[in-house]
């Protein structure tokens, strides 16, 4: 089970879903995302999922099963990987980050059993351990944290720190950078050390909600396993060439799929993130449709709203959907999850026919 949340006074939890278990935010989202950004705070992502591979063979042999190379890696390095299907579909997609003697796979909420299961059934003859490390906390945040804690703060077991827009070794970009994507690190550090109730650095004021968080990833246009990856996604469609695959490395699970697509033809989705027209105070929840005309191109996969841009989303859409065309959002609003009064409020479904909001484009 993963460690329970450092603060919680004043935290707001959402409803459910895989970020249930830590605070969407302390009560002033917007300046907890302002903090972020300038890196006076972290997020609590005591939710997400470790696991500590280990062993002789561990490099050699996750070269092997995964996507991404592990060789020649030195402690310290951070990275990302993906395990494909046979069909070349995306089962798991974690951030790597590189220990004196292991490698430790970060990722998502609920999905960790699925990457041991394959991973075990993959080990073989060779000399490798696999351990859950539930007794490592993870934070979020677009500083180092020793930046933003200070002295005092316990030792970090592990750091990923994100590369992004950059292209990795073997990589291929199936877009143009995105705009002035801010940094951003996972730091792993043991539970037990960060539980003394009157540690200097836990103060409400350095914490952000995990919404903060999600407004950076969705401005930096950055998937998440939990949220844009489906049963029919392959790495092209997210990007994931850019950072997750080696297109250049030997055999592994999927490749086939990723060479074809790459050297024949293209995806046939994309991840684009959109701007939404805000005038109507109205948040557009994961799921909605996503509409060119009166087509549904694809759906809403992530949303927040950003301290400077305002409403912001991912969606994935249909490739062939120009990159300049205006975009419709059309969802459902139920008075059980929305306190507003009706009738400042479009309904919309797909038996409406009623005005829309709008989204627009934002190209990479």
């Amino acid at each position: 089970m993963s460690p329970a949340p450092l603060i919680t006074h004043r935290a707001i939890h959402e409803e459910s879903g895989p970020d249930a278990a830590v605070p969407a935010h302390y009560g002033a989202p917007i300046r907890e995302q302002r903090r972020l950004i300038a890196g006076e705070a972290a997020v609590d992502l005591a939710h997400l999922e470790i696991l500590e591979v280990r062993g002789a063979d561990r490099a050699s042999w996750l070269t092997t099963v995964t996507s991404q190379v592990f060789s020649d890696r030195c402690e310290g390095d951070s990275f990302e990987a993906c395990v494909l299907s046979p069909q070349g579909r995306v089962e798991s997609f974690v951030h790597v980050a590189t220990g004196p003697e292991s490698f430790f796979l970060v990722t998502d909420p609920e999905t960790r059993e699925n990457l041991r299961a394959y991973l075990a059934l993959m080990t073989f003859a060779n000399r490798i351990e696999l351990f859950e490390r539930d007794d490592l906390h993870a934070f979020g945040s677009c500083a180092p944290l020793a930046e933003v804690f200070g002295e005092g703060f316990p030792a970090p077991v592990a750091v990923w720190s994100q590369s992004w827009p950059e292209v990795a070794p073997g990589g291929v970009a199936y877009g143009p950078d995105p705009e002035f994507p801010e940094p951003w690190h996972l730091t792993l550090v043991s539970d037990a050390e960060l539980r003394t109730p009157d540690a200097p650095w836990r103060k409400p004021e350095l914490f952000a909600g995990l919404w903060a968080a999600e407004a950076v990833r969705i401005v930096n246009h950055r998937p998440r396993l939990a949220n844009e990856v489906d049963e029919k996604t392959i790495p092209h469609e997210l990007d994931l060439l850019r950072t997750a695959v080696h297109t250049q490395k030997g055999c592994y699970r999927g490749q086939e799929t990723v060479a074809k697509v790459l050297n024949l033809g293209q995806p046939p989705r994309r991840l684009v993130r959109l701007h939404l027209d805000g005038s109507q105070d109205l948040p557009a929840p994961v799921g909605a449709e996503v509409f060119f005309g009166a087509k549904k191109v694809g759906t809403l996969t992530s949303s927040a709203l950003h301290a400077d841009e305002g409403p912001v989303a991912l969606a994935v859409i249909k490739r062939a959907v120009p990159h300049d065309a205006a975009l419709i959002v059309a969802f459902e609003v139920g008075e059980a999850s929305v306190k507003l009064d009706a009738s400042q409020v479009t309904i919309v479904t797909e038996r409406d026919h009623g005005e829309r909001p709008k989204a627009a484009q934002l190209r990479r």
